[in-house]
């Protein structure tokens, strides 16, 4: 979702348009604020610092946001909750074996979403969110439900397809789910998560653990599709004429 149809939404409205300096540009202070949120907290970033980062004043600032709570209400739709419509018609165009959707799904969020600034989010929400319960319930209705929810649409796939045995959805999503979000703390709290002898390569991290869960999933109809179209170890590019996969984890 590009700024502009992002700030067409009635919750993103400008004031006045009249009123907008020529260098206050929308997509700047929400990049300005993605980077202090994830680096700073957000209790810990002040408007004026937002501002400051993206070349504008206080004012020019809030002639776009009224508050530093639509400010990351901004920057999440803008980064992961505006997408989700756009990855599920990906999906709906997939054509590949449901083994294959889950190898692409884990391998675009990562290219998307993990490798990427964004992923700082989810852990922001997660340090900050008791704190804020507002954006807590907006991030939990616009990013974590619409996540899981493509998770099982994958899920529920495979079984329809009788490639994944019959299972509890509610629970077997964090299977999927879990590898990803590991992923994005260690990107943020290495020093806490991680062996410092023992690097972490993310793209074979994730190709092990999505071999590790499609074992548990597949029936020996799946396992045969799985074992036949195992991709070579992910990297950033590869199967560039594949459909692309959606960013699902939160």
């Amino acid at each position: 979702m590009s700024p502009s149809r992002l700030f067409a939404n009635p919750l993103y409205s400008v004031r006045a348009k009249r009123e907008r300096r020529k260098e206050a540009r929308p997509g700047e202070l929400l990049e300005a604020a993605l980077d202090l949120f994830v680096e700073k907290g957000f209790a810990a970033t002040r408007s004026e610092e937002v501002a400051a980062r993206a070349g504008v004043s206080k004012g020019t600032l809030f002639l776009y946001f009224p508050s530093k709570e639509e400010l990351l209400k901004a920057v999440v739709m803008e980064n992961l909750a505006g997408r989700y419509a756009e990855w599920n018609r990906e999906y709906e165009e997939f054509a590949g074996s449901t083994p294959d959707m889950l190898r692409d799904c884990m391998r675009t969020w990562w290219e998307r979403v993990g490798a990427t600034k964004r992923s700082g989010i989810a852990k922001l929400m997660m340090a900050e969110g008791r704190n804020f319960p507002e954006l807590a319930a907006f991030y939990q209705r616009e990013v974590v439900r619409p996540g899981h929810g493509l998770v099982r649409r994958i899920l529920q796939r495979g079984i329809d397809r009788g490639e994944f045995a019959p299972m509890d959805l509610d629970h077997a999503i964090y299977a999927v789910i879990a590898p990803m979000m590991f992923l994005m703390l260690a990107q943020h709290c290495a020093l806490a998560c991680l062996d410092d002898r023992a690097p972490l390569d993310p793209e074979r991290y994730l190709a092990a653990q999505c071999e590790t869960v499609l074992r548990g999933l597949c029936t020996p109809a799946g396992r045969a599709a799985a074992k036949a179209t195992q991709a070579a170890p992910w990297r950033p590019g590869a199967d560039a004429d594949a459909p692309a996969g959606p960013d699902p984890a939160s």
